[in-house]
């Protein structure tokens, strides 16, 4: 199996899977996050716990690719720190924008890296980087 194959398994598989769509009980922070060119929206919630994503969860509806980028930015982020989290949104938006290139520092993003290749696909990075830019505001809050 090819690495495109894999990637392409791995955000499918996360675009079927239910198991981070659900709500949080106890959530401290729920952010929504919109897409208004093609209608994805999420609602990103958030139970933070001695300073870490002690668990997190998302409702709504989209694309494949902004479901499955929710879901695998859920199981990279839960029991990280804020401040581990903040650095794990930097390079994953990094790897979006071409700015980080580097095998051994995009590593780091684990099943995150099967959604390196639609930087090429110009329409489609909005429903990639929506969770993202999503916990990006509610990790502000």
């Amino acid at each position: 199996m090819d690495l495109n194959s894999l990637y392409s398994e791995i955000i499918n598989e996360h675009n079927l899977s239910n198991h981070n769509k659900h709500h949080i009980d106890g959530a401290d922070v729920v952010e929504r996050g919109h897409n208004p060119s093609c209608g994805d929206e999420i609602s990103l919630e958030l139970r933070i716990k001695d300073g870490k994503i002690d668990d997190a969860g998302y409702t709504g509806v989209g694309c494949a690719i902004s479901q499955a980028s929710t879901s695998i930015m859920i199981d990279l982020m839960r029991g990280k720190t804020i401040e581990e989290a903040k650095t794990l949104l930097e390079t994953f938006l990094g790897m979006i924008k071409r700015e980080i290139t580097d095998e051994d520092q995009l590593e780091v993003l684990e099943d995150a890296l099967a959604l390196k290749n639609i930087s090429n696909m110009p329409s489609r990075v909005k429903c990639g980087v929506l969770p993202w830019h999503t916990l990006d505001v509610a990790l502000k809050k």
